[in-house]
Parts: C-alpha cells; structure tokens; sequence
C-alpha cells in the first residue's frame, strides 16, 4: 500500500485575466441597399452639420446659439432663456421617438444615425481608400514598420486628424459665429474656451470613430444594455433564419443544399468580415448588433451568387420567425398596443410644441415696482410709484412701443411714453406712475401696463402690476 506525502507538491499557478483582451477589426466594404440607406443618411446628417452653420439669414448665420448674448437663433427663430421649456419638449419628442422606432424595427439609431456609427463609417472609408481593402490591411497591420508603412499610417492619421479638427471647429462655429470663429482662427486670436472645446472635440471624434470604434458601442453605450427591453416578440430585428441555413457548410455555386445534405448557408463567413462590432448573427440576437444590416446586404450578396433565394439573414421578428409568417402578417402585428401609445403620445407632443412656436409672442414685459421708493406724494397732491419695464423684443425687427396705464380714476403716466427697442434685444426703462389721493383707498390697487408696437396691432402685452396707496 503506497502511503501519500505529508506535503503534496503546490499546484502550478495560472493567470487570470479580467478583460478581454482587444483585437483590431478590420471591416470588409460591402455594398447594397442597407449600405445605400446608410451612406445616405451619412451625407444627410453631415451636409447639414458642416452647412449649416454656413448659411445666412438675416444678416447672420442661419443656426446660432449665442450663449453670450443669451439667446438662441434657429432661421426665423429666436428663442431666449424663457423658451427653455421648448428644449425640455424636443428632448422629449427625441425620447419617445427613439421608443417607437425602437419597439418597431430594433435598433434603427445606431445602425443609420448615431454620430459613433456615421463618423466611423466615414473614417473606415478615408481608411480603405489609403489602406486599401481588408485583406491588405490585415497585411499591412502584421508587416514591419517601414517606409511605406509609415507612409499610409501618416496619410491616415493626418486625414483622421484634419477631419476631426474640422468637426471641433464646426461645433464650436454654431455656438460662436463660423466667420468671425475662422478669421480668430487664421489670427491665432481665440478664445480659451473656444480653444478647448474645439480642440477636445475634434480629439474625441479621433479616439471614437478612428482608434476605439466598437469598443464604444460595447462597453461604453449604455443604449445597448437596456435595448432588450423595449424588444418583444414582434419587434422587427435583423436574424439569421437557422431553419433554412443548417446545416452549415461549402459546396459548389448552384449546388441543390438538399442534395448534399446542407442548408442554404455555405459558412463563408462574411457576415462577420463586414460586421463592424464583429459579431456573428448566426449566433441569435446579440448586445453588440448595432442593427447596421451590413451582414444582409453582404449574405445576400452570396445568396445571388449560389442562385439561392436571398432573406437567409434579413429583418424579421421572433414571432414570424417561428410560425412562419409573410410580410402581410408581419406588419399586421407591428401594429399593437405599444405602438398605437407611443404613436400617439408623440404626435400630441409634436402638435404641442409646433402649436407653441406658432404662437410664440413677439414681444415679453416684465414690470418690477421700484421697491425702494414705495410710495410718495409729490406736487399737486399727486401720489407716485415707480416701476421698471423690462421689454424684449423677440423679432428680428427693430420697434418702437408706446406705453399706456389704467387701473385707477385718473391714472397717468409721467415720463416718455415712445420707447424704441432693436431687434432681438432688451431694454429696461424707468417710468413713474401718479394719481391723485383721492383715486383710491389706502392700500394696494391693481393697475395695468398696456405696451404695443406701434404699426403693429398683434404686438401687444397687457401686463398687471401694483399700485401703493400710503
């Protein structure tokens, strides 16, 4: 009988790591109608951000949010500090209709709009184009450092640089005028601020869309944590049909799959090349599908070439999926509960706020009563208060506003009764208002400020104010 050592030889040590460790996708380009759809919507949503802020109106730029001057300029709109209520409505407008689109079709957002998918669609493109396609950069990547690969790194990241710059400085442009930004720039005659943001933002652009791309969506966003849970069963997401694909495995073009006992897919594996999360949707539903749809465009593709029927990856839903449903019963069923509340909530809110804007007043007064001198009696046995008017004058017209008050038996106005006012500025005047003692008890009485834009009927503001009696 052998007998055990009292003291066993210690078992070998093994690292753990925590963290994945990081490896570089490099997307493979592909083309189709998904990729149609999102390039279109990359020169949509950049054609209006680097333009915008370059169009004129009224002798400014079109788009400006002057946060000097307190005041935010949209075309013919100008919104001041009072109108942030219409900014908590397009937030929730924006909201909503991320719900909606989310419980009807996934992820449409990220795959089509979101500035992380389309400014690193632009820097996947400017990389492709010095780079070249993916088979060689994965060449490139493993290669020695040398001069020719120091040559297409530097074109690379001197064009991601000018880009991102570029942005910073769009940015910074709606928020100080583009012109007068351009002309501080070339004069190195900034401001701090402008400085920083521009410089930060144009650095951020850089790191996301060029050196951390997917990771961004990954481990950063937290949109894809808690997509789940605005999906259902009829929620419109892209899938890998496994009852037509499996078994998996290659055979030649026009081959019947059923001949050699196979489904349709031939396990090329393309749909992870093109993939810019690298994942593979053969794999079911997963976080880190971004919903891009590059993956049916490129399956798709493959499907035309082996002359099989395309959809073996396409938009569908679990529901039909399962039982087997035809378009007509897919959209049938899009259309539920969920829906119909989202739908609604957001069309009541968007009539709110275009309802809002419409009758937005074009002029604002404020009336403070001067409260260190409450009331006084003055010549003529005459009692005097004296109140400010803060008038704004929300239009982009200059105007000139007559003044009026009533209230009290003989009320009148002392002091000048015109008051001019530019354009989209505010003005605050000193006005006194007298009555004789006899006008009233002692107390408190209501008086009324009637201010109107002369040549102007609609632009009027009836204000209420109080009158002291000792």
């Amino acid at each position: 009988m052998t007998q055990q050592s009292p003291n066993p030889a210690p078992a070998p040590e093994e690292a753990v790591t925590l963290y994945k460790v990081h490896k570089k996708i490099q997307v493979r380009s592909v083309s189709g109608v998904f990729a149609n759809w999102r390039w279109g919507f990359v020169w949509f949503t950049q054609l209006l951000y680097y333009g915008l802020c370059w169009v004129p109106w009224n002798g400014r730029q079109a788009v400006l949010f002057d946060l000097v001057e307190r005041k935010f300029y949209i075309f013919g709109l100008v919104l001041w500090p009072q109108d942030v209520f219409f900014l908590a409505i397009i937030l929730i407008i924006s909201a909503y209709a991320l719900f909606l689109f989310t419980a009807v079709a996934g992820r449409l957002w990220c795959g089509y709009t979101c500035p992380q998918t389309v400014y690193s669609e632009i820097f996947m493109w400017i990389e492709e184009k010095i780079e070249g396609d993916r088979s060689a950069r994965i060449k490139l990547e493993k290669a020695p450092m040398d001069s020719r690969k120091f040559r297409l790194r530097a074109m690379k990241f001197a064009t991601w640089g000018l880009l991102a710059f570029w942005t910073g400085l769009t940015l910074v442009g709606y928020f100080t005028p583009i012109k007068t930004l351009w002309v501080e720039f070339w004069s190195w005659n900034l401001g701090p601020w402008e400085t920083f943001w521009i410089f930060f933002y144009g650095f951020m652009t850089y790191l996301f869309a060029g050196i951390m791309r997917e990771q961004v969506c990954l481990y950063m966003c937290p949109y894809a944590r808690f997509q789940s849970v605005m999906f259902d069963p009829d929620t419109l997401v892209i899938t890998y049909d496994p009852e037509r694909g499996e078994p998996r495995g290659q055979r030649k073009k026009g081959v019947d799959p059923k001949s050699v006992d196979k489904g349709d897919c031939v396990d090329c594996g393309i749909c992870v090349q093109v993939c810019p999360t690298g994942i593979d949707i053969r794999d079911g539903l997963q976080y880190e599908c971004i919903g891009c749809s590059a993956c049916i465009d490129a399956c798709d593709d493959v499907m035309a070439k082996m002359n099989y029927p395309k959809g073996l990856i396409r938009y569908t839903t679990e529901n039909a999926l399962a039982q087997h449903w035809g378009w007509r019963d897919i959209v049938s069923h899009i259309i539920r509960p969920r829906i119909i509340v989202y739908s609604v909530i957001l069309v009541g809110i968007s009539l709110a706020l275009i309802w809002g804007l419409a009758n937005k007043a074009d002029l604002r007064v404020n009336v403070l009563r001067d409260r260190a001198i409450l009331a006084r009696e003055v010549e003529g046995g005459l009692i005097e208060n004296v109140y400010r008017l803060q008038v704004m004058n929300v239009t982009e017209q200059p105007h000139r506003y007559t003044v009026s008050v009533s209230g009290l038996d003989n009320i009148k106005l002392e002091g000048e009764s015109s008051l001019e006012v530019a354009s989209a500025a505010a003005k605050s005047f000193a006005l006194s208002v007298r009555v004789p003692l006899e006008s009233g008890k002692k107390g408190s009485h209501t008086i009324y400020f009637d201010v109107k834009a002369e040549g102007t009927e609609k632009v009027a503001v009836h204000e209420k104010a109080t009158f002291l009696m000792p």
